[in-house]
């Protein structure tokens, strides 16, 4: 189905592989497309309940943006660039109801650093290296990048990273927060397959509201602690919630339904 995409849907987690090896996975208009298609999918298959993103191959998830295809682009010809690529991809990720989370194997510079910040929480390989290094090209992130580096990692790193282009390993980025665990790559599928294992047996309804509501917070949305009553109060009307708590009270695991 997919040109530069590879798909695969597993026990409920549904694996997104961008498969451009030779270019380092760079995005270009056809991965961008085909993304954005993917993540139609995870949005519209109720079979697929959380998402990995990955890059095929050892050196990169995704070294960048093709500037190749920059050349040719005026100021407007840049903005529409970058908003489609924030509508149809990024945000939507950001945004999305079901837990999708990068497991960044290798080089995630520019856009791929951007890809990777949109997910809900990322892992790295040992060798995985990330950075904005769009400065040294005359340009700034245009996918996200100024806004979530700084809410993930804080004003005076980001402004550092972003000013100076400079890659950080995975180490530091997970020191910094940017990245929630750094596992041996030979390891690094199947460890994060694991902890969507573990999300996947939690209520999808609670997750989904948890979602939103980080999102709210990183997003210094004002109305963020009223928004948590209201949805606290709706996980009362849930399936969910009922068969949670019987199960606690009877002592067995709960069989949630996402209902």
């Amino acid at each position: 189905m997919y040109q530069t995409l590879l798909t695969q849907l597993d026990n409920g987690i549904f694996t997104i592989t961008i498969n451009r090896p030779d270019k380092m996975n760079a995005l270009n208009k056809d991965v961008i497309n085909e993304l954005g298609l993917a993540i139609d999918e995870v949005y519209n298959n109720a079979d697929i309940k959380t998402v990995m993103i990955t890059g095929a191959g050892e050196k990169a998830f995704v070294a960048g943006a093709d500037i190749s295809e920059f050349s040719a682009l005026d100021k407007d010809g840049g903005a529409a660039l970058a908003r489609k690529g924030a509508d149809r991809v990024f945000n939507r990720i950001e945004n999305c109801p079901k837990p999708i989370v990068a497991a960044v194997n290798g080089f995630a510079l520019g856009g791929g650093c951007e890809l990777a910040m949109s997910c809900h929480f990322r892992v790295a390989s040992e060798g995985a290296k990330f950075g904005q290094p769009e400065v040294n090209l005359g340009l700034i992130p245009g996918y996200g990048g100024t806004q979530r580096l700084t809410r993930l990692i804080g004003k005076g790193k980001s402004m550092e990273l972003m000013m100076t282009g400079d890659m950080i390993g995975a180490e530091d980025a997970k020191a910094l927060g940017l990245v929630n665990h750094v596992f041996p790559a030979a390891e690094l599928i199947a460890k994060t397959g694991d902890i969507l294992k573990k999300i996947q047996t939690k209520a999808p309804v609670a997750v989904a509201h948890v979602i939103a509501l980080v999102n709210d917070a990183a997003n210094c949305t004002p109305d963020g602690f009223n928004r948590e009553i209201s949805l606290f109060g709706n996980c009362f009307t849930t399936e969910d919630m009922k068969e949670g708590t019987s199960a606690f009270m009877e002592k067995r695991k709960p069989a949630f339904k996402g209902k």
